[in-house]
């Protein structure tokens, strides 16, 4: 299964893990709740995906690399303890709290969330004295004789043995009691993914055209060669703070995060024509309608490559709009949540007493501060993710702008400090149906571009097929009508069905014999 499916299958396990009856009690049992093993290439998102499923569950997560560890840090430290027996008193070896199970607590303690994840990272990779305790937690719970709390679900990650040499193999006793996943890499799934996080263009383009290039580790004469979806995201993450202090990754920079020679190379070229091919398709002028003259006549005598990293150029661009439209739109969403919250309260107070401007002021000014402290926390213990940090420090410096303005207006009544809270998000809903306008305008340049540089062939395909795709691009579409985004779409929904039928026609027809319709003669 590729790792989109494997998030989601986890999702659904946590469900219905953590489902309690009428009494409180967890319908499934904690010793009928199996971990969960995780086996795929290193660098596929396994680790990742707890996050990303921590925060959506807004649930607990300690997680651990388990080959950090020492047998004793696992189980504990041992301390002599007095003991009766038969009524005479020996001396017993007992253990501190496991170090991982006492994360556990801790993490309860300070997010207020008793249920959560206790991720183990290369759990089949333990040394040979912790490789015994690591079967007693996968088969038990526990470690020495402490066990994990309830409501905590187990899951566990680890390479398979072609990938590291460490690796040891279950009993079939421990795998009789897990549920082994498999995953393996996935570029589509990654596409997606790397459009959320904002994947460097150059890296979503070149995958594009080399997507065999996207997960490859191989044995080698001189040792291992691989590419890891982790070293283009982390790759892509260098390349983008480069840009912005003006320097360049170069070749040797490449080989450090792509080590797979070949592969390396290959990148460290398209990323030179990369910045060529923004020089010479200025995606922000193509946007804006003002195309230059000699663009069409490059783009005629450009190759298959090129064509696709303009292509990838002009989508990349668009997303980076789609992008803020949608962060607006949430901020204007929690914003909208929090001014109805306040309103809410000031007219229950209204109702029980009268109150001033002043008293208005200072009950939007507290609410303020405690949606602050809020989100802060929860940023603190990981149950937000970098998305959703973005919109929540936009919607704090808003409110807190807003109290700053408030505070220097000469208001009287109650009544008209709501109504000018009430303007000020009117201001802010209007700059949003601007910017909706601004970015939809922006697509039918891309469109008009697209028609005129490539006209119907496979460019614009990939084009559209990339709109439908993006999550940025899918909820803009959403709120902007683009006329010509449904027209494309139908055709190319009109030439898959097309497609599917001619094979399975033919598909029906070579069944039938060499003659095809013979029987029907």
């Amino acid at each position: 299964m590729n790792i989109k499916r494997a998030k989601q299958e986890i999702k659904d396990t946590i469900g219905a893990y953590l489902k309690k009856d009428e009494y409180g009690a967890y319908v499934i049992p904690s010793i009928r709740q199996r971990p969960l093993l995780l086996i795929g290439p290193p660098g596929i998102g396994k680790t990742q995906i707890m996050k990303q499923i921590s925060q959506e569950c807004q649930i607990g997560l300690v997680a651990y690399t388990i080959t950090h560890h020492t047998r004793q840090s696992a189980i504990g430290l041992p301390f002599i303890e007095k003991r009766q027996f038969g009524g005479k008193e020996y001396t017993a070896t007992e253990y501190t709290m496991s170090e991982i199970v006492a994360s556990v607590y801790e993490n309860m303690e300070q997010t207020g969330l008793t249920e959560g994840i206790l991720f183990l990272d290369e759990i089949n990779c333990v040394s040979e004295t912790l490789a015994p305790a690591m079967l007693q937690f996968l088969q038990g719970k526990s470690f020495g004789n402490h066990s994990i709390p309830e409501g905590w679900v187990i899951v566990a990650a680890g390479n398979p043995p072609e990938y590291n040499k460490s690796v040891r193999e279950f009993d079939l006793v421990t795998l009789d009691r897990i549920r082994r996943m498999n995953v393996e890499p996935d570029f589509e799934v990654w596409k997606e993914y790397a459009v959320r996080v904002n994947i460097h263009p150059a890296v979503s383009s070149y995958l594009n055209v080399r997507p065999q290039n996207f997960c490859r580790i191989e044995t080698t004469v001189d040792g291992k060669q691989f590419a890891t979806p982790r070293g283009w995201e982390d790759l892509s993450a260098l390349i983008q703070v480069y840009e912005q202090l003006e320097m360049t990754v170069d070749r040797e920079i490449v080989f450090e995060y792509i080590q797979f020679p070949k592969i390396a190379r290959d990148f460290a070229s398209y990323l030179e024509l990369y910045y060529k091919y923004k020089e010479n398709y200025p995606a922000k002028e193509i946007l804006a309608g003002q195309v230059p003259a000699e663009v069409y006549g490059k783009l005629e005598r450009a190759a298959f490559d090129e064509r696709v990293s303009v292509v990838g150029l002009l989508l990349s661009a668009l997303n980076e709009s789609f992008r803020k439209v949608c962060q607006m739109a949430e901020k204007l969403e929690l914003e909208m949540k929090k001014l109805r919250e306040i309103q809410r309260a000031g007219e229950q107070k209204l109702e029980k007493e009268k109150v001033s401007a002043a008293d208005k002021i200072k009950a939007f000014a507290q609410m303020t501060e405690d949606f602050c402290s809020q989100w802060e926390k929860r940023q603190e213990n990981g149950l937000l993710s970098f998305g959703e940090l973005g919109v929540y420090r936009q919607v704090s410096a808003c409110l807190e702008q807003m109290l700053l303005d408030l505070q220097k207006e000469n208001l009287c009544q109650a009544e008209d400090v709501w109504q000018w809270i009430r303007g000020r998000f009117e201001e802010s809903r209007d700059e949003y149906e601007v910017l909706l306008e601004e970015t939809g305008q922006k697509l039918e340049h891309a469109f008009d571009f697209m028609e005129a540089g490539f006209g119907s062939s496979q460019e614009m395909v990939l084009f559209v097929t990339e709109l439908n795709t993006g999550f940025y691009s899918v909820e803009f579409l959403q709120e902007y009508d683009c006329e010509r985004y449904y027209q494309y779409n139908r055709n190319l929904l009109f030439s898959e069905e097309e497609e599917r039928i001619k094979k399975a026609v033919w598909g029906t027809q070579a069944d039938s014999g060499p003659l095809g319709d013979e029987k029907n003669v």
